[in-house]
């Protein structure tokens, strides 16, 4: 296991109980071990464990079974494994039937060999671990703000949908900045969908890659004779979105007497085609987007300041997925619910990513956005026979990325780890508006280590 399992041992025999305890705290694993059901119960409600192994036969009032249905109704991702040296085939069938209410994961007659039972243990605290991240992803999802199709958790999206929703119903001219990947085309839909023109036409072309005259073309269309090839009139794609509304991606790579143009077109409505004279009146809402740095590109002379002052009416920057790790579950989450209605068509099982990949697929740089992470969880899904995609299925530069904070962070250098920690938890804090549970969940800490680094740091 790559998570430290936390691991309540509940034996009334000390000497067999401190035994199992000393083999499981040499494999690394945090273990408390208590006598009775009494001391059990008031262990689960102080720390839930994510797994109890239990004695069926405790003595006292409390026995293994009502530990096993306490735990079940204050953790349900804790698993339990019972143990006892008297077992019969209705306790098992009773303990062990999916049906139950209070099923364990699994329940073993003494004697148990050692190996045996260490690889049962961790076996159940893998489930138990892959049930709470699980549950943190529906939690998270659950808090999500969603729009069109776009969903985020972290502050940075969620702000960034919120304006989104708060302009889309408007004619101002929109500027998407962002890398390559990042989501722009999805905005620009989200943006038509959610404005006055939704039942009008939407279109979109990629500035880049086209020379002059064909983008010229392609926007404002030509007649016939206008070039060769040009063997009747053809209209372009401002009058093929009249009405509606328009993505230019890439605008940053246009050329520059095409910006002229442009311009003309955003500020007058006026276009004419290729090969004409004549003039013609368009009414189009644009959406642009680039990755690239238009306000360098003014002071290089390779773009225009009045059309960038015409286009960035309102600026909206996609951030990259890097600067959201926080959302990467819930996007994978998104993505395999999409798929899996496909898998339950075949006959396969509903398809998920066990907590050590999704610790890898969190933690990797994503130079390609969010078009890169969903076209590889669509290619593992569509590979993937068994039900969980593991580390094992991750290709080598994900699967051995330590990256953990994005690249860049300069500001970093030269301060002490302590420092680190303490911006690192202010952040966390502050992306959850004080709520010190989710930080400490967020943070991977319990909350009594929280509370004791706000009180060194004095973040109050």
């Amino acid at each position: 296991m790559s998570d430290t399992a936390f691991i309540l041992i509940v034996e009334p025999d000390q000497l067999l109980g401190q035994q199992v305890t000393d083999m499981l705290r040499r494999n690394g694993d945090a273990c408390l071990l208590v006598n009775d059901g009494f001391e059990a119960l008031q262990s689960i409600r102080k720390r839930p464990p994510d797994v109890v192994v239990t004695e069926y036969k405790l003595g006292g009032e409390i026995s293994g079974f009502d530990v096993l249905r306490e735990t079940r109704r204050l953790s349900p991702d804790t698993e339990v494994i019972l143990m006892t040296a008297h077992g019969s085939e209705q306790l098992a069938r009773d303990v062990l039937s999916r049906e139950s209410a209070v099923q364990a994961y699994d329940y073993l007659i003494k004697p148990v060999a050692w190996d045996y039972l260490r690889d049962k243990i961790h076996r159940a605290a893998a489930v138990a671990l892959t049930n709470k991240e699980h549950r943190r992803i529906r939690e998270r999802s659950a808090e999500a703000l969603e729009f069109e199709g776009l969903i985020g958790t972290s502050e940075n999206m969620v702000q960034l949908l919120r304006k989104l929703k708060r302009i889309a119903d408007s004619k101002i001219t929109v500027l998407l900045l962002g890398e390559t990947g990042s989501g722009k085309d999805l905005i620009a839909q989200a943006v038509h969908l959610n404005s006055g023109r939704r039942n009008k036409a939407y279109r979109a072309i990629n500035c880049a890659g086209l020379n002059e005259n064909l983008l010229e073309s392609e926007l404002f269309g030509h007649v016939k004779g206008a070039f060769t090839g040009a063997v009747s009139d053809r209209k372009g794609i401002f009058d093929a979105a009249h009405g509606g509304t328009l993505f230019l991606d890439e605008v940053g790579d246009m050329p520059l007497r095409m910006q002229a143009k442009l311009l003309r077109a955003l500020e007058n409505g006026e276009i004419t085609p290729v090969g004409s004279t004549e003039v013609h009146y368009v009414d189009v809402r644009v959406v642009a987007a680039t990755h690239r740095d238009l306000n360098e590109m003014i002071e290089e002379g390779s773009f225009r300041p009045d059309l960038f002052y015409r286009l960035n009416q309102v600026q909206l920057r996609i951030p990259p997925l890097r600067e959201r790790r926080q959302d990467i579950p819930v996007l994978i989450t998104r993505f395999l619910n999409d798929l899996n209605p496909e898998r339950q068509n075949r006959g396969e099982l509903p398809i998920s990513v066990d907590p050590e990949a999704l610790r890898k697929l969190t933690a990797y740089n994503w130079p390609g956005n969010v078009r890169q992470l969903k076209s590889l969880i669509n290619g593992l899904a569509v590979q993937k026979e068994t039900p969980v995609i593991g580390l094992e299925d991750l290709p080598e530069q994900i699967r051995g990325s330590t990256q953990i904070v994005p690249l860049g962070q300069a500001g970093f250098v030269g301060l002490s780890m302590a420092d680190v920690e303490r911006i690192h938890i202010a952040n966390t804090l502050k992306l959850t508006s004080g709520n010190r549970e989710k930080a400490a969940q967020m943070l991977g800490i319990g909350a009594r280590t929280l509370y004791r680094k706000l009180k060194e740091y004095n973040l109050n």
